[in-house]
């Protein structure tokens, strides 16, 4: 993996001729073949525009020609990919343990390995190999649930800081947990360790990296905790689950008996805003889409995990009919893979089990999953201002991919749609076909 570390000073850095694969406002996916792309010492797209037009290009920018840069066959850029909900602290068993439904798979295997995280050696071993791990599979930018641990959180913010990944890093929230009781924390200790955790985080100044408050679902959450948190989190981010399964569904019915709908239960804390993003939302009613879309708050479909852990089927067409925004997340380790590929192709797999039953639902399209993995998730997480696609203005974040690489994982033929193929046969970086170009700075 080649990470391009860009100056803080003004002028052009790098120029790149070849093509450009990206989503925009109006089209899922957009093709540039033959554009030339400038980009600035502070990492920013500059200009973005036909190779034709280099040479004008190169007078009005101040490069030479002779240093852009041009991609050879079956290579494009595309934007880094955005995972929308991954638990750093379940790496460990990813890929492992998928033999149960949500609440019974927390209690064997979720809460008594995060319940190690008060070791930081450990922390440090884990919360690297998932951020290299990530970073390899061409995530760019990551939403990642830590643990109840404070000091273990601030270091994973480091270490994705370290190594060049742009992230919101969650503190985890918890102080109800009956099944396994050493795995919680008291109220007051829960609100003062997650205003540490911030203003700790905030202090470090990191470039990429940001605080989201993170109470795990208001199953493992008292009304007096979720309250806390819904001051707390009035100019921050905030995550969290819901809906994820029938039996969680009905549970939280039984602990907010004064709340409509699991919607309800985080919109009267104050919770459910323009920076909120909640994983799965696979039983959500069309009245609970409307106050997301009300309330300007985004899902993050896990279709990986949703099938795993037998949770359900999220309908990715009723949520883009109540224009509620969306992007893709891996979920590990209930999602079995950190690559977002991945979550694209189950994306696209249980958009077409949908259809089977539903004859009347058109499956997704690779152009449509593919905004999800790009725009779509930085609009989900309220970062399209900086990241998503290769507008003049934001940075240049964005994978290189070489199908034609020698000894690849796929054979590309004159016929191909290379995006399509890339999307559906690509593998990871361990074979040298992505280089990843992120903004520093």
């Amino acid at each position: 993996v080649c990470v391009c570390r860009h100056d803080t000073a003004a002028g052009i850095a790098r120029v790149y001729r070849g093509s450009f694969v990206h989503s925009t406002r109006d089209a899922a996916l957009e093709i540039l073949n033959d554009f030339v792309l400038g980009v600035d010492k502070s990492g920013k797209i500059t200009f973005i525009e036909e190779g034709k037009n280099v040479d004008r290009l190169a007078q009005e920018q101040g490069f030479n020609t002779a240093d852009v840069e041009n991609l050879g066959p079956g290579e494009f850029f595309m934007p880094g990919m955005v995972d929308t909900h991954i638990h750093a602290s379940q790496y460990t068993y990813m890929g492992t343990a998928l033999d149960l439904p949500l609440l019974q798979w927390l209690n064997t295997y979720t809460f008594p390995v995060e319940s190690r995280y008060r070791d930081l050696k450990f922390a440090r071993d884990v919360y690297t190999k998932v951020v290299k791990r990530t970073l390899r599979n061409g995530t760019t930018t990551a939403c990642y649930f830590a643990t109840i641990h404070t000091d273990a959180s601030l270091l994973l913010g480091q270490i994705a800081d370290d190594l060049g990944q742009r992230a919101l890093v969650g503190k985890v929230c918890m102080d109800i947990n009956p099944m396994v009781p050493q795995y919680k924390e008291l109220l007051d200790e829960s609100k003062d360790e997650t205003l540490r955790f911030i203003r700790e985080l905030l202090q470090k100044k990191y470039p990429r990296v940001k605080p989201v408050v993170t109470p795990r679902f208001a199953v493992s959450c008292s009304s007096s905790l979720l309250d806390a948190l819904g001051e707390i989190a009035r100019t921050l981010y905030f995550q969290s689950h819901i809906s994820e399964n029938k039996e969680e569904v009905e549970l939280v019915k039984q602990l907010f008996p004064d709340c409509l709908s699991y919607t309800d239960v985080y919109l009267k804390h104050g919770l459910l805003t323009d920076k909120t993003v909640m994983a799965h939302g696979c039983h959500l009613t069309d009245e609970e889409l409307k106050i997301f879309h009300k309330n300007g708050a985004s899902i993050s479909h896990c279709p990986s995990s949703n099938i795993s852990l037998m949770s359900g089927i999220l309908n990715v067409r009723n949520v883009q009919k109540h224009k509620v925004k969306l992007g893709l997340g891996t979920d590990v380790a209930g999602g079995y893979s950190a690559s977002i590929l991945d979550a694209v192709r189950r994306a696209i797999d249980t958009s077409k089990v949908l259809t089977i039953e539903h004859p009347q639902l058109r499956p997704l399209t690779f152009e449509e999953v593919f905004w999800l993995a790009t725009l779509g998730g930085s609009e989900a997480l309220s970062l399209d201002d900086r990241i998503g696609n290769f507008e003049v203005g934001k940075d240049f974040d964005a994978l290189r991919v070489n199908v034609s690489v020698p000894g690849g994982p796929l054979d590309v033929f004159p016929e191909d749609v290379i995006v399509e193929k890339f999307l559906n046969l690509g593998k990871t970086p361990w074979l040298s076909f992505i280089s990843l170009f992120l903004q520093y700075g």
